[in-house]
C-alpha cells in the first residue's frame, strides 16, 4: 500500500508497499519496473539522506542494502561514496538482477555485488562486516525486530554505522477535500493500512510485539545511537507524470487491498480518482501533489 508511514520508494511490493519477499506468487520481475520508477521519483529524499550519512560515517569500505529491492538505492549509495564496495542483499533473485544492470549500466558494476536470501540470517554471508548497513523499511518485516537488529549489529566493523529508515508519516497525494465524494479520504485509508499493518506484524513467523522506539531497540542491541533525522518528498501540484503514475498506482493497491472496508462512498471515490477517462481522476486533476517524510535513525558499532 502507499502508506508514506510505511512505504519504501524501493520497495512497492504486491497489495502494499512493504520491502519484503514473503509473497511467492508475486512476480518480481513483471513488477521490477514500478518498482525503480516509484524509487527514483524519491532520489532526491535518499541523496539527502546519503549526505547526512557522510558526515557520520568516514569512507566506508563496504556498504550494504539490506533489503535492497531493484537496487535504486544501492547504487545512490555506490554514487555517494565512490570508495567503497556496495553489496545489495533481497530475498528476490529476480530484483538483484535488476540491482546488478542497473549498476552495470551506471558504472559502478566493478564494485557492486550482491546476495540472495532472507534477511537477517543471510547477513552472515557477507565476506566482511560492513562499515555503513542502510535498512530501509525492511526491518519490520522481520517478526523478531530485536533479534535482527542484534543480528544487524553483528555484521557491523568496528566504527561501522547503521541506518535505519523507519517511520515517518503518511503519504499525502490530495486536498483534504477534493470536490467528489467526502472529505478527508486519505485520513480514513490511513486508519485502515494501519489496521492492516498490525495483521501483517502479528502474523509474522516469530512475531513480537514491540515498541517502536528505534534508538532504544539499536541502543539494546550494543550500539551507540548518533542521531534522527527525517527528509521530505515535496512534490508540489500539479504533479508531473512520473509523480501522477505514482500516485495512481498507490491508490490502485490501496483499492486493491483495502476496497472491502471502505463504504460505498469511499469506494465510488476511488474508483473514479483510478479511473483515466474521467477528468476528475487523479490522471487529470490539477491537484495532485506527493508530500512524504521518511525518518532515519542512526548508530554506531560501540567500538
Amino acid at each position: 500500500m502507499a502508506h508514506g508511514h510505511h512505504q519504501h520508494g524501493d520497495h512497492d511490493h504486491g497489495t502494499h508497499s512493504h520491502g519484503h519477499h514473503d509473497h511467492t506468487d508475486i512476480d518480481w520481475a513483471e513488477m521490477a519496473p514500478l518498482l525503480e520508477s516509484q524509487a527514483e521519483l524519491f532520489t532526491s529524499l535518499y541523496e539527502r539522506a546519503m549526505t547526512w550519512l557522510t558526515d557520520k560515517q568516514t569512507e566506508p569500505g563496504l556498504i550494504v542494502d539490506a533489503g535492497s529491492g531493484p537496487g535504486v538505492v544501492a547504487c545512490l549509495l555506490a554514487e555517494a561514496f565512490p570508495g567503497a564496495r556496495v553489496v545489495a542483499v533481497d530475498g528476490s533473485a529476480p530484483l538483484l538482477e535488476r540491482a546488478r544492470a542497473r549498476a552495470d549500466r551506471l558504472g559502478v558494476g566493478d564494485r557492486f555485488g550482491t546476495l540472495t536470501g532472507e534477511l537477517p540470517g543471510v547477513l552472515h554471508e557477507l565476506d566482511y562486516p560492513a562499515d555503513l548497513l542502510w535498512a530501509s523499511r525492511s526491518l519490520h518485516h522481520i517478526g523478531d525486530q530485536r533479534a535482527a537488529l542484534a543480528a544487524f549489529a553483528a555484521r557491523l566493523a568496528p566504527g561501522g554505522t547503521l541506518a535505519l529508515m523507519e517511520g515517518g508519516l503518511p503519504a499525502r497525494f490530495l486536498p483534504r477535500d477534493i470536490g467528489i465524494g467526502r472529505p478527508g479520504l486519505q485520513a480514513r485509508l490511513d486508519v485502515l493500512e494501519e489496521e492492516w499493518f498490525a495483521e501483517m506484524r502479528s502474523s509474522l513467523p516469530g512475531a513480537v510485539a514491540e515498541t517502536e522506539d528505534w534508538p532504544a531497540l539499536m541502543a539494546a542491541a550494543g550500539l551507540r545511537f548518533t542521531g534522527t533525522r527525517t527528509f521530505l518528498l515535496d512534490l508540489p501540484a500539479p504533479a508531473k507524470d512520473r509523480a501522477r503514475a505514482y500516485v495512481a498506482a498507490s491508490l490502485s493497491r490501496l483499492r486493491e487491498g483495502l476496497g472491502d472496508h471502505l463504504d460505498a462512498t469511499d469506494r465510488a471515490t476511488l474508483d473514479q480518482l483510478l479511473d483515466p477517462d474521467d477528468k476528475a481522476s487523479v490522471h487529470h486533476r490539477p491537484d495532485v501533489f506527493v508530500l512524504a517524510a521518511h525518518t532515519v535513525h542512526t548508530a554506531a558499532h560501540a567500538m
